[in-house]
């Protein structure tokens, strides 16, 4: 598990020394010569950015606030909402932005990653230059369209393939470091702060730049279901965090030796010979760092979409065995082409990482609130202790936003554009689908009166069962009353079934079905599933027990309603929300989809409702 989580949880993170102290310090010498407080100064803020963000914020605490062994910023949000219940509208806004701002670092992850690898063939073959955008195109479009077919397979290499690339930067480094002794001294945190003080603005854009060497500190948490916490905490400690101080280190000294290696650091660290072999590992290396990124992007859909943040989209599991491995079309070619347009358009790792750094710093402000939370809500801290806490990171934090901010015009809107974009349809859908239920609540019977009826006036049946899935249970669903209005006929057996996503990650599969017996014929079922789990609403009901009776899918009809969404003369949404709920609804996958209802026995009633 320790190996598996070098690969997966600590591979972008991993890769920032090929850009991080590069960039850091291109912007603190602003066009000038190197320094050597100057160097002394960066390596020690990129070093202790390492220890406290990472190693005390997530590594320590973060990592400690589990939803049941899972992570992540809506897994946090869910977590505070099962103790504060839903009407802490704050704490769902602050779940919607950490999501949408991971999108934003999912896009530009694959890009700055690939493309800072590939950069290297550079000094193997000056020449190749004009080769390097194609070949970078070229390994993102093989590696989206790799997707498909799952990562259980390549995921097995992902650990060692990491892990050697981990021991190849310390041995890059440690030689230089035994040259330049004099490095060391960045460990005294004092040279930071000494840097910060005497470099003005010229240091606040150094300081956007240092934050990427922590740009993949947020894997950590979300990757907990995976791995749990000890063998992320071990991995940590023992491997990635020395291998990259010994990095930057090495980075360092090479720097106070030849100042013009600034063009490329890490790769100038490597004698000549070693050059093309570090280049493949690199690109294997970022490959694996862009892979985390885009799974955990699809781990975020399905948590949206369980949750109710996002509309239905197709879901595909591409293993039999891990839970996790799951492919969403929709949001794979999605990030390709906006991944695909970043390396077009920016060119270069350098001219990404102005972009770089925004959409992270955004979702660590988002955690760190969120944690307080659960130190006071979940935990039953007292707010004072709380806030001593996590203060300290949260203002870290912010002056990391803030200066990253600083490169909003170079670049760093992009992420911003992203992570607005997702709010906006976030909100969207929410407001959306809460008006759309209240109208439909309207204009449905109760059941219990509906039941009454029933008993003074029989309707006539047929054989077999019928499930007609709704949302409130407490009233008729639309289908049914169609289906009786149209065919004047109704089934042996009739459920009303609710399918519920807790909370919870996963529900125990032993009471995941509840029944209860309405009247002759009718049953109320509800079925419960975690934000975590894909709703197989066939398989929940043929392992039931509390049916009372066997469930046969080959005499079962599944009744859906569908809605044509109209907009209305005068709406609760201004006219471009309307028109985007709408559009998303008719884009949203069949609820036969995503229930896994087989087409073959779905019938579907439609109905139109304005909104």
């Amino acid at each position: 598990m320790t190996l598996g989580s070098v690969g997966v949880v600590y591979g972008d993170i991993g890769t920032s020394p090929l850009y991080a102290l590069k960039e850091s310090l291109t912007a603190a010498a602003d066009g000038g010569a190197l320094t050597e407080p100057m160097i002394l100064g960066v390596v020690s803020l990129i070093l202790w950015t390492l220890i406290v963000i990472v190693t005390l914020k997530y590594v320590l605490l973060i990592l400690s606030m589990d939803n049941e062994g899972e992570g992540g910023t809506l897994t946090l949000m869910a977590l505070v909402q099962r103790v504060m219940g839903h009407k802490a509208a704050a704490i769902t806004v602050l779940g919607m932005a950490g999501a949408a701002l991971f999108y934003g670092d999912a896009v530009i992850t694959p890009a700055i990653s690939v493309l800072s690898a590939v950069e290297g063939l550079k000094l193997v073959a000056p020449n190749l230059d004009p080769m390097i955008v194609p070949l970078s195109i070229a390994i993102l479009v093989l590696l989206f369209a790799a997707q498909s077919r799952g990562t259980a397979a390549v995921a097995l290499f992902f650990g060692p393939i990491t892990a050697v690339w981990f021991v190849a930067m310390a041995l890059g480094g440690l030689p230089h470091i035994l040259a330049e002794p004099r490095i060391v001294g960045a460990l005294n945190p004092v040279h930071g702060v000494d840097f910060l003080v005497h470099h003005g603005i010229a240091g606040l854009f150094a300081l956007g730049a240092v934050f990427l060497a922590v740009t993949g500190a947020e894997a950590l948490y979300a990757d907990l279901g995976h791995f749990g916490a000890k063998p992320i905490r071990t991995a940590w400690l023992g491997l990635v965090l020395p291998s990259l101080v010994v990095s930057y280190l090495g980075q360092g000294a090479l720097l106070l030796a030849r100042p013009e290696a600034l063009e490329n650091p890490f790769y100038l660290m490597y004698p000549a010979w070693a050059l093309l072999p570090m280049v493949v590992l690199a690109t294997a290396a970022t490959i694996i760092a862009s892979q985390a990124v885009i799974t955990g992007a699809f781990s975020i859909t399905q948590q949206a979409v369980q949750l109710g943040l996002m509309p239905r989209t197709d879901i595909l599991r591409t293993s039999e065995t891990e839970k996790g491995q799951i492919y969403v079309p929709r949001i794979n070619w999605m990030l390709l082409v906006a991944v695909l347009f970043l390396v077009y358009a920016f060119k270069s790792s350098s001219g990404l990482a102005s972009a770089y750094g925004i959409a992270v710093t955004g979702t660590m402000v988002v955690t760190a609130v969120l944690a307080w939370f659960v130190l006071v809500h979940v935990w039953n801290w007292p707010r004072a202790r709380a806030t001593l806490v996590i203060a300290p990171f949260l203002a870290i934090d912010v002056v990391f936003l803030g200066a990253n901010l600083l490169k909003l015009f170079e670049g760093g809107w992009l992420p911003v554009l992203v992570g607005f974009g997702l709010m906006a349809m976030m909100l969207t859908w929410r407001r959306g689908a809460a008006i759309l239920a209240e109208k439909t609540r309207r204009q449905e019977v109760p059941l219990a009166g509906f039941l009454t009826s029933l008993e003074k006036r029989p309707a006539e049946r047929a054989r077999g069962v019928a499930v007609f899935l709704t949302g409130d249970p407490n009233h008729v669903p639309s289908a049914l009353l169609h289906n009786l209005k149209h065919n004047k006929v109704l089934h042996e057996r009739n459920v009303i079934l609710n399918v519920v996503t807790e909370d919870a990650p996963r529900w125990d599969p032993a009471a995941r079905a509840s029944c209860e017996r309405l009247s002759e014929g009718f049953w109320r079922v509800t079925l419960r599933f975690g934000f975590m789990e894909t709703p197989d609403v066939p398989k929940a009901l043929q392992a039931s027990k509390a049916l009372g009776w066997t469930f046969d899918l080959m005499s079962t009809s599944f009744f859906i309603s569908r809605r044509a969404l109209r907009p209305a003369v005068q709406s609760r949404m201004p006219r471009w929300q309307e028109k985007l709920f709408i559009r998303l609804a008719r884009n949203a996958s069949d609820a036969s989809e995503h229930f896994r209802i087989p087409s073959g026995r779905t019938i579907e009633v439609g109905s139109q409702v304005t909104v």
